[in-house]
């Protein structure tokens, strides 16, 4: 070592690079075999159509209510208007699908599950997909939703969409949070606490008999205690990735993060506390990365500052999908710091948060 300072530097800088690197390399292979975990459902060769409609629960949701309804079948679609004051419901009916009013919010219960007990209980299909207003699809997303889960034999499939990004921010900080998302969650060991609601497809007559949204009416996370509730009464339920079939725009804008953050901490009150502290481990130490990178530089320790250097490139381009955008991942670790920060303090202190005028 001592023989090439102008390559190698000192003990410590190196030292540091090294532990630095080998925790974030073993933080973001966890995220990713995570991910990885999730069962792809397959494209199906099905023609027939399933007898299967859709409830979509909506609150001011003029911006994406066009773009969800439109595509999915004609006449399969069902928009409960969870009391909006803009022109979800007219954008909505224009767009082909059958509007009606969520039923009045009982006391302590929370909008999404009351709206969509309201399209459910208007529905006697043999299947009911839930889906929120800002996911669209592929043709043929439905017959192979369904084909999956009669195959499988499941009750109910929570399907995790392909994540899109549109603004500047979105498409910085988008993938870089759901890295940190699969660093914490695991679909494998822990399936209940990695069901989501986004899209979630359900066999009417087992979600009547578990007591449907009805059931989870006052719950803030009503998809995990959802997913709980199948668990306590032995009923089969799955978890799977559409990334070709079904896409969801989960942010809108550096505004829309920093409140959907703001949500989502809500869900890790649920479940262990290894989740969010994994997720937050795996943030904490990608924050050191740009003062060893300059450390690596002031020591003049070249080849190792390269290598480092390109570390979260590297760590973070599956998730930037590209790899042209995965240059922007070392900017993602720290404009997220104040999103996550505000996050975790809303966590922590467990302050009520409002989502469209509603506490969440």
């Amino acid at each position: 070592m001592s023989a090439l300072p102008e390559f190698w530097g000192d003990d410590g800088s190196l030292i540091a690079a090294l532990v630095v690197a080998a925790l974030l390399v073993l933080l973001y292979a966890r995220a990713f075999l995570n991910f990885k975990s999730l069962p792809v459902i397959n494209r199906s060769t099905s023609r027939t159509t399933p007898d299967c409609m859709i409830v979509i629960p909506a609150r001011n949701e003029a911006s994406c209510i066009e773009r969800a309804v439109g595509s999915l079948p004609h006449d399969t679609v069902i928009v409960v208007d969870d009391g909006s004051s803009d022109k979800t419901a007219d954008l909505a009916r224009a767009a082909g699908a059958g509007v009606i009013p969520a039923s009045p919010l009982q006391r302590g219960a929370r909008g999404k599950a009351n709206a969509c007990s309201s399209g459910a209980a208007a529905l006697k299909s043999r299947w009911i997909l839930f889906a929120d207003a800002d996911t669209w699809f592929e043709p043929g997303f439905l017959e192979e939703v369904v084909v999956a889960c009669e195959g499988a034999q499941v009750s109910f499939l929570s399907i995790y969409p392909r994540p899109e990004s549109e603004s500047f921010f979105e498409h910085i900080l988008t993938p870089y949070l759901h890295a940190l998302y699969f660093a914490g969650t695991n679909p494998k060991s822990t399936p209940a606490e990695a069901f989501s609601g986004q899209v979630m497809l359900a066999r009417r007559e087992t979600y009547e008999f578990l007591g449907g949204h009805r059931a989870v009416l006052r719950e803030s996370v009503d998809d995990i205690h959802m997913a709980r509730l199948a668990e306590r009464h032995r009923v089969k339920y799955a978890l799977a990735r559409a990334h070709d079939s079904s896409h969801v725009r989960m942010y809108h804008g550096a505004a829309g993060i920093w409140n959907g953050l703001e949500r989502q901490a809500v869900r890790y009150h649920v479940g262990s506390a290894s989740r969010s502290l994994v997720s937050l481990l795996t943030f904490g130490i990608s924050l050191l990365w740009l003062p060893v990178f300059c450390w690596l530089l002031f020591e003049k320790i070249w080849i190792a500052a390269v290598f480092f250097g390109l570390l979260p490139v590297l760590l973070l381009g599956f998730w930037y999908r590209n790899a042209l955008r995965s240059l922007l991942a070392p900017f993602a670790i720290y404009i997220a710091l104040p999103f996550v920060a505000h996050a975790m303090l809303t966590a922590i202190t467990g302050r009520t948060v409002q989502w469209k005028g509603r506490r969440v």
